[in-house]
């Protein structure tokens, strides 16, 4: 019989096997603890479980963790993870140590299928969703690589869901690790720092504020709805009027209100006119705006990112009228790992086309399930 992975298990499943086989479902909670707070996955040590209990959750369970396959260190500190997956696929998370804070861009699906032009990870199509466990492992896989730099007392203290993948496309999933990322007696994590972001899929929208208290960040990169359709195919089936309708409804959770991404790129989107549609767009609502330049990457074509004075230009614009507008330039960027960049690269890969390292990810999972076969 095949062994059921651990990580797949959320707090009930957990809990409706204790019960199942003869005790209490607060166990479901001490194995949560175990796994996430004590980043323990060797069941014959949880020794608040009856002896037996354990044996049997070794003998039924594969407690093991995606594989870390290749680490890719940035000149500025970050670092890619890209990590295997039990299944043989690959996703990537990218850790990014500050002064005074932790942040983990983590990855929600393997792939996307919300085609943005300017995106690798959208030229990779849509393999699967991560599952709750497989977005949370992340974090502790993290939180190791932290104690592995000898970066002494520090741990994971932002999450952004900025990686591979759609987040509001894999709603449950993601909504029921945030709520693990900001329980107390789990991550504990502020309900401030863990940020959702999403290209616009509205009625996840309006159910995302009020099934978890989290953050929200637009992918926007500018308010002129036919050419949002063309860079962003979401669009045309949630278009601007209706994106806002729900940001209204949204309740807010910072204090600067929601985060507009806004990628700067050159001759594109962001002339004063695209600067005054984004301020008419943004009028009603509590808004920060990052402005990114864009980050290159093979299959960009004919797309850079804005020049320093026009940014400058941009930027003034939104700020005398009262719009935080800071640029945010993204870390990194020589690892393929900086924002659109993420397409689960090697080194020897960043140069390739997404579709074409795409391709052999693909290979390589089918060469594994053929042997495993």
């Amino acid at each position: 019989m095949s062994q059921l992975l651990a990580i797949h298990m959320n707090e009930k499943d957990w809990s409706e096997w204790f019960v199942a086989n003869g005790d209490k479902s607060f166990r479901g909670r001490q194995i949560m603890d175990w796994m996430y707070i004590r980043h323990n996955f060797d069941p014959l040590e949880f020794s608040n479980i009856p002896k037996i209990l354990r044996e049997k959750l070794n003998s039924e369970f594969n407690w093991s963790l995606p594989k870390i396959d290749t680490l890719l260190p940035s000149e500025d500190g970050s670092e890619k993870i890209l990590l295997k997956l039990q299944d043989g696929l690959f996703a990537e998370c990218v850790l990014m140590p500050s002064e005074n804070r932790v942040t983990l861009c983590v990855s929600s699906q393997v792939g996307c299928k919300m085609a943005c032009t300017f995106c690798q990870t959208g030229k990779m199509g849509l393999t699967r969703n991560l599952t709750m466990g497989e977005i949370l492992t992340q974090v502790v896989i993290a939180n190791k690589r932290l104690i592995e730099r000898n970066i002494l007392n520090r741990s994971v203290t932002n999450i952004v869901f900025m990686g591979m993948g759609e987040p509001l496309d894999n709603y449950e999933n993601v909504v029921n690790a945030c709520k693990a990322l900001i329980d107390p007696k789990l991550f504990g994590l502020s309900k401030h720092k863990v940020t959702v972001s999403t290209s616009g899929l509205v009625p996840e929208i309006l159910r995302l504020g009020n099934d978890v208290p989290v953050a929200l960040a637009i992918s926007l990169h500018t308010a002129d709805d036919p050419q949002r359709s063309g860079m962003m195919p979401v669009n045309k089936k949630y278009p601007l009027d209706e994106l806002k309708k729900a940001l209204l409804e949204y309740p807010v959770q910072t204090r600067h209100g929601i985060t507009f991404e806004y990628v700067m790129i050159q001759g594109v989107n962001d002339s004063i006119l695209h600067a005054k549609k984004l301020v008419k767009f943004l009028h009603g609502m509590k808004a920060k705006v990052n402005l990114i330049p864009m980050n290159p990457h093979p299959g960009a074509v004919n797309m850079v990112a804005t020049d320093f004075d026009q940014m400058r230009v941009f930027q003034k614009y939104l700020t005398d009228r009262s719009i935080p507008a800071p640029v945010r330039y993204s870390r990194g960027q020589d690892v393929s790992a900086a924002c659109g960049q993420l397409a689960a690269k090697r080194k020897d890969e960043i140069n390739l086309p997404p579709r074409t390292v795409a391709l052999a990810r693909r290979r390589e999972y089918l060469s594994s399930k053929v042997k495993i076969n």
